[in-house]
């Protein structure tokens, strides 16, 4: 069994790390701290967190700002709220102009659970990708969570961060190498990729359990940058296993499986199949029974497995 950690818990600790280490380092938040845990960095470092409201296209530009005096502003809420709301202010006075200024995307994907469908955001992965100067990462647990955090301090430029509000299940450590923009190899297998992001990783490596026990062999990457996206790593291990399935907790269209899409249509055309979110808003209810009824699980993983092997010539 799994140690289950919350990924937003590892977006607090790396600030806190962060603000300890450089007083650079400022906190924004849209009147959601308790959810996002930004309210931790509020309480070692008061000075530095800044509550701007319900007000998230204003909270962009204040951050901004602030990236011009040489502060590193970290900015927090809701995805959907980031991506969507303030999404022109993102593009136009963030991008456009490559300021320094960090997103922490909470509440991303269907298993946010109770919330529903209005909190639950599972587009920002393709709205956010299309930005130029744009950084989109999507760490799958704890550890990479905190990992992601830390790194994107380093770069100069926008970062969007995509965390979700639940507890994870853990499947990279502590010590475990990460760098922006170079996937991980989390089991090697030689008869079918599958390539995934967030917590869709531990689904892929639970299908690859069940595909093993077929005798199928299932290399499991964990692409937890989606931009820039590792092309070596996926023209690599589509070459070696001749097919791929991708795993992402957000929208098909356009998202993670189209990215991965659009390197291998370009670079290896291989049989390839995608699981995801369907065209739909999702729902309140259970993460676990939100990602059974909208087909984002292991299960799925494998029968997709299965079909894309069954494609290769």
């Amino acid at each position: 069994m799994r140690e289950m950690l919350l990924t937003r818990q590892g977006f607090a600790d790396a600030l806190i790390e962060l603000g300890t280490n450089d007083p650079r380092i400022v906190v924004l938040d849209a009147d959601l701290a308790k959810s996002t845990l930004t309210c931790q960095f509020k309480d070692k470092f008061p000075k530095r967190f800044f509550d701007i409201g319900i007000a998230e296209q204003n909270m962009i530009n204040v951050a901004g700002g602030m990236s011009l005096t040489g502060l590193i502003p970290f900015v927090s809420t809701y995805g959907v709220f980031l991506s969507g709301r303030a999404w022109e202010q993102i593009r136009t006075s963030i991008c456009y102009g490559n300021l320094n200024v960090k997103f922490g995307g909470a509440h991303g994907g269907i298993s946010v659970g109770p919330d529903g469908a209005t909190h639950q955001a599972l587009e920002e992965i393709t709205i956010m990708r299309v930005l130029p100067n744009m950084t989109v990462i999507v760490p799958t647990d704890y550890y990479e969570t905190k990992k992601a955090i830390l790194a994107a301090a380093k770069i100069n430029g926008p970062v969007y961060v995509r965390f979700g509000r639940e507890k994870v299940p853990v499947v990279t450590s502590a010590d475990a190498p990460f760098e922006v923009g170079k996937a991980i190899t989390m089991k090697e297998g030689k008869d079918v990729s599958i390539i995934a992001c967030g917590v869709m990783v531990a689904e892929s490596l639970d299908a690859a359990e069940a595909l093993a026990q077929k005798g199928i062999s299932a290399e499991v990457i964990n692409l937890h940058t989606i931009k820039p996206i590792d092309k070596d790593a996926i023209i690599a291990s589509a070459t070696k296993t001749g097919c791929v399935v991708t795993a992402e907790e957000h929208q098909l269209a356009g998202g993670f499986g189209s990215a991965v899409a659009e390197v291998l249509v370009q670079n290896k055309p291989v049989p390839m199949e995608m699981v995801g979110i369907h065209d739909t808003f999702g729902e309140s209810g259970q993460p676990e029974e939100l990602m059974k009824k909208y087909g984002i699980t292991s299960k799925e993983i494998f029968e997709q497995a299965l079909k894309v092997i069954s494609r290769k010539s």
